[in-house]
């Protein structure tokens, strides 16, 4: 499911200048001619793009997002519905549908099948990249939960990858086949309908969703071999007693209620400190940006950025299981530092003309991707299920991922107008939004590393460090606690 949400963020990019000619003659304001492309994959004469088809490639890019914004409401449904595994199997027939649509683009109008598709996929990636992160975090060991989580980060950016080499125009990113190119972001669905019945049903589902005690026995057994489950059973009873004593919490009950305020808070920030970090805004139009800098294979330049990518995803794998835990976080603030700096080093190198600047300019944007994959990157995804318990976690996943969803479309739909209004200096938008956010991660964001989800609420809840917030949020849970 990862791998799929990866490929499909990155599969627009190389072949872009294909695509828009196609969408030129299918609008008609291009004419009805073979496409000729340089070897570097881009036009033999540069054109200025027509606005029409700016505006239908900015929606191809960015309705993907709307797809996901729609669907992450129903992720908590879906997850609850029949099971973490069961849900994630029934979705991949939206990703069938998406990959059929884009595979079949020039039979007809090839924006409209483009978008279609992209909607469709969207759709799909939404409750993926929802289901996928609550599945893992409530299988993971407590000591290995931040880096199996980190493991969905590296799957999408392995998915990125993919596309990336798979968009060369001598394999699949050239006039003929790019809806194979396109269609084949639904193919990770087959296999994982073939892979996902050999995995075991969350126990932490079974026993406190279900109530399935001797099933939840036996999936734990199934991830972790002969043991004694008593003490996890314990941590699971204890954490259903907790739910039970709460009245559901929908989505507007999260959103109203003040004792979920100070975590729910910290977990849309770093959904918003990812997609405003600009990343996405290099994953989609990065060909194009290397192009502008004058690096003469752009293509190729962008699989350097996925390979990067790829290898400091591994390091931050690493990173998580070997980090003491409260340098895990100063390690994360550190790396949002750099991360800015990157930003800077991007505008000033784009507002240089010397030759060799290009090749500044591109290592700048592989130190982005390099310190933003060990840093903001693969966090926000799997936080959120720390931070909340069984009872509010779905809607919680809901919520953070209609953030994320929402601001990935902002940044696809208008990167390339604020671009054009702002030129080079546009990095420096994003150098000032993670200012911001490195400012709140390191006051607010508490550390999850190696602790119960019962440790993380006192965390959260203030407990552990003594303020009046916490005393005030213990006082609110007693006043409606029957017992006590």
């Amino acid at each position: 499911g990862s791998l799929q949400y990866g490929y499909s963020l990155g599969v627009i990019n190389a072949p872009q200048k294909v695509i828009e000619q196609h969408y030129g003659r299918s609008l008609g304001v291009l004419p009805e001619e073979p496409l000729l492309l340089s070897e570097n994959g881009t036009g033999t004469e540069k054109q200025e793009v027509h606005p029409s088809v700016v505006m239908y490639w900015s929606l191809s890019v960015s309705i993907f997002s709307i797809g996901g914004v729609v669907s992450s409401f129903l992720v908590g449904f879906v997850g609850d519905l029949r099971g973490r595994v069961k849900g994630m199997l029934m979705v991949n027939v939206l990703a069938v549908i998406a990959g059929l649509l884009m595979v079949m683009a020039k039979m007809w109008k090839p924006h409209v099948m483009v978008i279609a598709g992209r909607c469709v996929m969207g759709f799909y990636c939404g409750l993926s990249s929802g289901l996928v992160p609550m599945y893992i975090g409530e299988i993971a060991p407590m000591a290995y939960r931040g880096s199996l989580g980190t493991l969905h980060q590296l799957a999408i950016v392995s998915g990125i990858l993919l596309s990336q080499v798979l968009g060369l125009e001598f394999l699949l990113g050239n006039d003929y086949y790019w809806p194979l190119l396109l269609g084949l972001s639904g193919a990770p669905a087959v296999l994982q309908s073939l892979l996902l019945p050999l995995c075991p049903e969350s126990p932490r589902y079974l026993y406190i969703k279900r109530g399935m005690v001797e099933e939840a026995k036996n999936s734990l057994r199934r991830l972790k071999g002969e043991y004694d489950p008593s003490a996890d059973l314990e941590e699971m009873r204890r954490e259903k007693e907790e739910v039970e004593k709460e009245a559901q919490v929908s989505i507007a009950v999260l959103v109203r209620s003040s004792l979920y305020r100070q975590q729910l808070f910290v977990a849309l920030m770093m959904h918003l400190s990812q997609q405003l970090s600009g990343i996405n805004a290099i994953f989609y139009y990065s060909t194009a940006i290397f192009e502008r800098a004058g690096v003469t294979q752009p293509v190729y330049a962008t699989i350097g950025v996925g390979v990067l990518n790829t290898v400091f995803t591994m390091v931050s794998v690493r990173k998580d299981t070997h980090t003491h835990a409260h340098a895990h976080r100063q390690t994360n603030t550190c790396t949002h530092r750099l991360t800015i700096c990157r930003s800077v080093m991007q505008t000033v190198t784009l507002k240089m003309f010397y030759s060799w600047m290009s090749y500044v300019s591109m290592s700048a944007i592989f130190l982005f991707v390099c310190f933003f994959e060990i840093g903001p990157g693969p966090i926000p995804w799997f936080i959120v299920a720390e931070l909340f318990s069984q009872g509010p976690r779905p809607a919680a996943i809901a919520l953070a991922g209609c953030t994320n969803w929402t601001s990935n479309f902002i940044i696809g739909m208008t990167f390339p107008y604020i671009e054009a209004l702002c030129g080079s200096y546009v990095f420096i938008l994003f150098a000032v939004l993670l200012f911001g956010f490195t400012v709140f991660t390191y006051l607010r964001v508490p550390e999850t590393k190696g602790k119960t989800f019962e440790e993380i609420a006192a965390v959260k809840t203030g407990t552990e460090t003594g303020t009046g917030t916490g005393t005030s949020t213990e006082l609110e849970q007693l006043k409606s606690d029957s017992q006590a």
